[in-house]
Parts: structure tokens; C-alpha cells; sequence
């Protein structure tokens, strides 16, 4: 039997950067980063407005944005027209604010899932680990590589919003596990571009990228252990020496 299951694609053989709309930090990508940041920062240091927040936040995961009237608030999506409108000068128009309350609905809501119960680490980092190269971090040469791979697969060769939603929550939940971060700006901003005219395409296709672009710090070299003396040991050989 034939193996359909989608791969990620192979980065090009340039070097172009990707496709401006994928990687351009826009109104919807600052806008989700402060508001992330906010709630981060008291989630952290446990205030009670916060942890309360992030549970309803996840009880929203996996639902349509309109289902969740207790949310309303909470994903960030005021912080959006405020960015929109400084940047642009006008209001944003009705296409690209369903476009942004979906996308920054996914992304915040994941990201409660992501930093539950950790009051140490920061699970959403700015400027920090993208999709592909978070979960290529999760790789470490064992059985379950192969399996992981395939749950990013998946994700990208999600048809809806709906599809999209469940498949990156189960990767979030092994990142939580992991305590690996994630750029939740940036996941906010391509759930956005997902949802334009070939925008699944485009997204699929950077997040191959940094997939495949991730390569693992280099780990310090084991020090000799004949490199490292005692300071009794250093004394004596001074001493024989001037005998």
C-alpha cells in the first residue's frame, strides 16, 4: 500500500527569504506579543486575575472564536485595532479583523495551554523559537522522532481552522512537556495568512523551513582530564620540579 501521508517540504535550493506576507511583523503579530506578555508576566509572579484567565482561556481551545462570549477580552484582539489603526492610519476592514479575532483566538488560547501550571518558564517568547523549529527541537534522535514529524505534518496539511486548532493543540502539549517555548506573535500572524487566498501553501511551506533550518546548539566539548590539575596536585609537580 501506497504511503500518503503529506511531507514537509524540502527548503529551496536558494536562499530567498521566505514570501513577505509570512514573515512581516504586522499589526495582529505586535498586538498579540504585548497582550501575551501581560498576562505572562502576572501569570508568573501568580496574580489571581491571571490564573483565572488562563483557565477560562483554556477552555476555550479547539472552539469558533463566536462560541466563546467569556473570552471576549482576552485573546488580544482590541490590542489589534489599537496596532491597526496606529499603523495604518484607518480602521481595519471586516475581512481582516475575521481573519485576526480567529487567528489571535488559536494562538492565545494554545499559549494557556502551553504555559498551565508552569510558573518558571515563559512559553511564549518574542522573537523566539517558530513552529517548525520548535518542534524540531523535540527530536532527540529516538524511536518517537518519526512520530512527532508526523504531528507537524499533519498540522500543516490541515484543511480548516477547526482541523488546524486540534492538531496544534496536540503539539503544544509536547512542547509543554518539553518546556520548549514558542513565538505566539508569530503563530498568530500565520494563522492569519493561513486563511488568505494560497496562504496554506505559504505557511506549510515556512514552517518546512524552519523545520529543516533548526540545527541544535553544539553541546560544550568534554574538558581532559588530564588538562585539569588539582591545585595539591599543581604544588606538588611545581615542588619536584625545583628539587
Amino acid at each position: 500500500m501506497n504511503d500518503t501521508t503529506p511531507t514537509i517540504p524540502a527548503p529551496a535550493r536558494t536562499q530567498a527569504a521566505p514570501r513577505q506576507p509570512v514573515t512581516k511583523a504586522g499589526p495582529l503579530r505586535h498586538a498579540i506579543t504585548r497582550h501575551i506578555n501581560t498576562l505572562q508576566n502576572d501569570y508568573l509572579t501568580d496574580r489571581p486575575h491571571a490564573v483565572q484567565a488562563l483557565a477560562r482561556l483554556r477552555r476555550g481551545v479547539g472552539r469558533q472564536a463566536t462560541e466563546m462570549p467569556d473570552l471576549w477580552g482576552l485573546v488580544g484582539v482590541e490590542q489589534f485595532h489599537a496596532a491597526w489603526l496606529a499603523e495604518r492610519q484607518l480602521p481595519a476592514g471586516e475581512t481582516q479583523t475575521l481573519r485576526a479575532e480567529q487567528a489571535a483566538h488559536i494562538a492565545v488560547t494554545l499559549w494557556a495551554v502551553h504555559q498551565q501550571s508552569n510558573r518558571t518558564r515563559r512559553m511564549h517568547v518574542a522573537d523566539g523559537p517558530s513552529l517548525g523549529s520548535a518542534v524540531r527541537r523535540l527530536m532527540a534522535g529516538t524511536d518517537a522522532d518519526e512520530a512527532i514529524r508526523k504531528r507537524l505534518v499533519r498540522a500543516g496539511a490541515a484543511t480548516t481552522l477547526d482541523v488546524m486548532s486540534q492538531r496544534l493543540r496536540d503539539l503544544v502539549v509536547l512542547l509543554r512537556t518539553a518546556e520548549v517555548p514558542l513565538d505566539y506573535g508569530l503563530l498568530a500572524e500565520q494563522l492569519a495568512h493561513w486563511q488568505q487566498p494560497g496562504g496554506p501553501a505559504r505557511i506549510r511551506q515556512a514552517w518546512g523551513r524552519s523545520f529543516h533550518a533548526y540545527r541544535a546548539p553544539a553541546r560544550p566539548a568534554p574538558q581532559d582530564s588530564t588538562d585539569t590539575a588539582t591545585p595539591s596536585e599543581s604544588t606538588e609537580n611545581n615542588t619536584k620540579e625545583h628539587e
